[in-house]
């Protein structure tokens, strides 16, 4: 390390452990954290993408997030582009927007048919009341469908920040019996699995969820969800939408800083107390970084390749 970034590491170190952080990491060690890192894009994001070979790493998983309305064809020439362009593909199936096993299964047979998608991130969705017959990523589960056809890793949601759709009296009652039947799937499927998480801005109660969550016998890996840099207004505004709570206040202290109100936002601060933390214990349950790219995908992915983010190869595959 260049005696500068020794002096800059040392320096975040001193400022941050008199704020009360968890702790700053050094470049390498957030290098370490950002490898194998993923991110998501929509089917209207993505057709404004020229090269997606431009922007991030060969293996790079891509999410595609499918918002309600999307048409399934929009959702699989999406998958199948960024396939053709060497990145592993993981369209979101929303459990609430899919009216009933059929319609599953053609989803499944055109993602695998005409994109050769193996992957999948099962949720809920947004919507408040189901279009048919599923409400939940464990009844999507229970068809089968993914394991017949052959679907190699399957990762369902992760709420570091409670989910008042899921609990309403503010408790983590119900998100808690989900996580543990989702366990006990894993343990008798062959497809690897994870929680990939709704983001948060702030490490403390991502640090006490992940390690709560070992101590409740949930072993499932955790892909960490990150807001990528933005404007601070867009933040707040998709914050409250998604129900991100505790780590929202990062967010506002930050509004009520005048010389910081202007500037975009940027998650380097979560992710080097986040890489401080897994350095300092190998074992902590965070797997991979997962990005939103709420300020646009090429300003995150340059953060990301900045930051150390060089290598797109998936963790664990």
């Amino acid at each position: 390390m260049a005696l500068w970034e020794r002096m800059m590491a040392l320096f975040n170190f001193k400022r941050r452990e008199a704020e009360g952080a968890t702790g700053a990491a050094t470049p390498a060690q957030v290098e370490a954290f950002l490898q194998g890192y993923s991110i998501e894009v929509m089917p209207r994001t993505a057709a404004k993408i020229d090269s997606f070979r431009d922007l991030l790493p060969e293996g790079t998983r891509v999410y595609i997030a499918h918002i309600d309305g999307t048409p399934i064809e929009d959702m699989v020439a999406t998958a199948k582009r960024l396939n053709a362009e060497g990145y592993p593909v993981m369209p979101h199936f929303p459990a609430r927007i899919i009216k009933d096993e059929a319609t599953l299964g053609d989803w499944v047979a055109r993602y695998q048919g005409e994109a050769d998608v193996k992957q999948a991130l099962l949720l809920a969705g947004g919507l408040d009341k189901p279009v048919g017959d599923f409400h939940s990523s464990m009844q999507m589960l229970e068809t089968g469908l993914f394991d017949k056809a052959g679907f190699t890793r399957l990762h369902v949601a992760g709420h570091p920040e409670g989910n008042k759709d899921i609990d309403p009296d503010g408790s983590t009652a119900n998100v808690m019996e989900a996580l543990r039947w989702k366990q006990a799937f894993t343990e008798r499927t062959d497809a690897q699995m994870a929680l990939a998480t709704q983001f948060a801005f702030d490490a403390k109660p991502i640090i006490a969820w992940v390690d709560g969550l070992r101590t409740a016998g949930i072993a499932l890996p955790v892909h960490i969800g990150i807001a990528g840099p933005a404007k601070l207004q867009t933040l707040i505004k998709f914050a409250i939408a998604c129900g991100v709570g505790p780590s929202l206040k990062v967010l506002q202290k930050r509004a009520m800083d005048v010389t910081k109100l202007m500037l975009p936002y940027e998650p380097t601060e979560v992710i080097s107390d986040l890489a401080a933390h897994k350095a300092a214990n190998p074992d902590f349950g965070i797997e991979a970084v997962h990005f939103f790219p709420l300020g646009g995908i090429k300003s995150n992915a340059s953060w990301a390749a900045e930051n150390g983010g060089a290598s797109g190869r998936p963790a664990n595959g």
